[in-house]
C-alpha cells in the first residue's frame, strides 16, 4: 500500500497543473461540516487544519485514507467514491484557502 501512496503522490506532482481548483471547491461543500469554510479545522468534530496545506500533502493522505493506508472510518463515507482527478481537484482548492 504504501508504495501505491507514493506512486500516486508523484504522478500528482508531475500533473498538478491539470488539478481544478474551481471543481475542488464545489467537492469541498462535503468537507465543510469537518474542517471548516476555511479548512481551519473544527475541534469538536477532530477534524485538524487543512487550509493551505500543499496540494501534494492533501492528495497523499486523501489516497492514504481512501486506501487504508491510513485510518479515519469518518471520513470514508465523503471520500469512497471519489476519483483520482476529484482528489487532485480538492488538493487545488484545499491549498488555496486561508485561515
Amino acid at each position: 500500500m504504501k508504495s501505491l501512496v507514493v506512486l500516486s503522490t508523484f504522478l500528482f506532482s508531475i500533473s498538478s497543473f491539470a488539478a481544478d481548483a474551481a471543481k475542488g471547491k464545489n467537492l469541498y461543500s462535503r468537507c465543510i461540516s469537518c474542517h471548516g469554510n476555511n479548512g481551519e479545522g473544527i475541534e469538536s468534530q477532530n477534524a485538524p487544519r487543512i487550509g493551505g496545506q500543499h496540494d501534494w500533502y492533501i492528495y497523499s493522505s486523501l489516497v492514504a485514507f481512501k486506501t487504508g493506508e491510513r485510518k479515519n472510518p469518518e471520513m470514508m463515507p465523503f471520500i469512497k467514491n471519489l476519483s483520482d482527478s476529484d482528489f487532485q481537484d480538492l488538493a487545488a482548492y484545499i491549498s488555496t484557502l486561508k485561515n
